[in-house]
């Protein structure tokens, strides 16, 4: 097959002679080709060999480095030191800011208002005493004019009716006097009849004017009682004429709306020139020295405060208000509560006054404010961090510098603090950092241990080296 027979064209034969055919070359490159790829595997695996040859011989020919001793770790942690005490939590609620003292100023008479007070608008202050709004007084002028006058004459005439009263007291004297001496005179004619001296004539001339007298003094008597009728009678005249004067000065006096306490309007409706009737409003204000904060305590919460205090009157609150970016604070102390239960809130309606400071920024009604009440005090307690309590009212407590656990029983929440009883002395230093590791004789390096030094010692002293802050595991 990879020969071929070469013959001449004359039929003569001679020598054979081979030649290579294609397929004889392809197998000659395939054995070159297999025979490089042994040559290139076997050169990496002698450079694969000597690498990790060198690589055995710096490992074994190192320098041997010193070993740090094992220290143990310190955490960082913040503590407070607690006090054992009377505590009680805040009960946080929500409220809306009243006006304790409201009135409608309406016109007492009638007539054309002439003056109003510039400061009588919705939001303006008024201080007591201050005259709001003025009414025509001429009218009124002249009705107390009059009064003083028909006063003025029924006192004259009360005094011609006692000169008169005194008259007759004096004539009935002089009556009383004559009909003695006319008694005197007929018991001397009678005396005198006996002995013949006088005549029967003369002793009834005598007994007549007896009798003249006594009627002349009885008539007396009648004239002074009519006078002195006349007298009580012109003493009423003068009482109701007083009283009209009175009324006439009051309705006078009523021209003129003055504002009765410090107050702010709230609204008005007078300007000059208008005529008013009697009971029309005239201006809306409230008190500014008497604002009043409405809230609502669920009964639970109201019933927790009166077991404990007996009453919630009495009781001092704080008021927030949120205004702005800086919230305002108020005191304010419970005045009342309401007359009913507050059954659509759920809960007792509480209404405490506001104390007013000269100087800050007055509240206004209808404020939403938030209201911070006193809840039931607990005896014998203390108040720790929420991040102190681990588990069920576990907290550690840390003696020279070491963590101790101690159970205690938590009581109630009061914001970020929890008031725990039991477990604790007055004067123990808790942790307050959050540590996942946590547990009984951890080590840890107190930031604040100058606020309470005789319960730590210097975690470096016990570790034999720095602390180290904790892991963030």
């Amino acid at each position: 097959m990879l020969q071929s027979v070469d013959r001449s064209d004359d039929g003569k034969s001679g020598p054979l002679e081979y030649s290579e055919t294609p397929r004889g070359r392809r197998r000659s490159r395939r054995f070159w080709l297999v025979m490089k790829a042994i040559l290139q595997a076997v050169i990496a695996l002698l450079v694969l060999a000597g690498a990790v040859f060198a690589l055995n011989h710096l490992i074994a020919t190192k320098p041997g480095v010193p070993k740090r001793a094992v220290t143990e770790k310190a955490y960082i942690v913040e503590s407070a030191r607690l006090v054992e005490g009377d505590h009680a939590p805040v009960i946080s609620v929500y409220g809306e800011v009243t006006a304790g003292r409201t009135v409608d100023l309406r016109a007492l008479v009638a007539g054309e208002v002439v003056e109003v007070n510039p400061s009588l608008k919705a939001g303006g202050f008024v201080s007591r005493g201050d005259l709001l709004v003025a009414i025509d007084r001429f009218d009124y002028e002249g009705a107390l004019t009059e009064a003083k006058a028909n006063l003025a004459e029924a006192e004259a005439q009360q005094v011609e009716n006692r000169g008169r009263v005194a008259l007759e007291t004096a004539n009935i004297e002089r009556s009383k006097e004559q009909l003695t001496f006319a008694k005197r005179d007929l018991e001397r004619a009678e005396s005198l009849i006996a002995r013949g001296s006088v005549t029967e004539q003369t002793v009834d001339e005598r007994r007549l004017l007896v009798s003249q007298r006594e009627q002349t003094l009885e008539q007396r008597q009648n004239t002074l009682a009519l006078e002195e009728a006349k007298v009580i009678q012109q003493d009423a005249a003068i009482e109701r004429l007083k009283w009209r004067v009175e009324n006439a000065e009051r309705q006078l006096a009523n021209t003129v709306l003055r504002a009765p306490f410090d107050a702010v309007v709230r609204e008005e409706a007078a300007q000059p020139g208008r005529l008013v009737g009697v009971n029309d409003v005239i201006a809306s204000i409230y008190s500014r020295d008497e604002l009043e904060v409405r809230f609502t305590l669920s009964d639970n919460q109201y019933g927790r405060i009166v077991a404990d205090a007996g009453t919630v009157v009495g009781r001092p609150v704080e008021v927030i208000w949120n205004l702005g970016n800086e919230p305002l604070v108020y005191t304010a102390t419970v005045d009342r509560v309401g007359a009913d239960v507050a059954s659509t809130r759920g809960g007792v309606d509480v209404f405490a006054l506001i104390d007013t400071e000269p100087g800050k920024t007055p509240l206004r009604p209808g404020a939403f404010v938030e209201v911070l009440v006193p809840d039931q005090s607990y005896a014998g307690t203390f108040r720790v961090p929420e991040t102190s309590i681990y588990g069920d009212g576990l907290v550690y407590v840390i003696e020279d510098s070491r963590l101790v656990a101690r159970q205690t029983r938590p009581l109630a929440f009061d914001g970020e603090e929890i008031i725990v009883r039991g477990g604790l002395q007055n004067g123990d230093v808790v942790l307050t950092t959050r540590v996942p590791e946590a547990g009984e004789g951890l080590l840890v390096r107190p930031l604040n241990a100058n606020d309470h030094p005789e319960a730590f010692k210097t975690a470096s002293q016990q570790t034999g080296g720095p602390a180290r802050a904790p892991s963030s595991q």
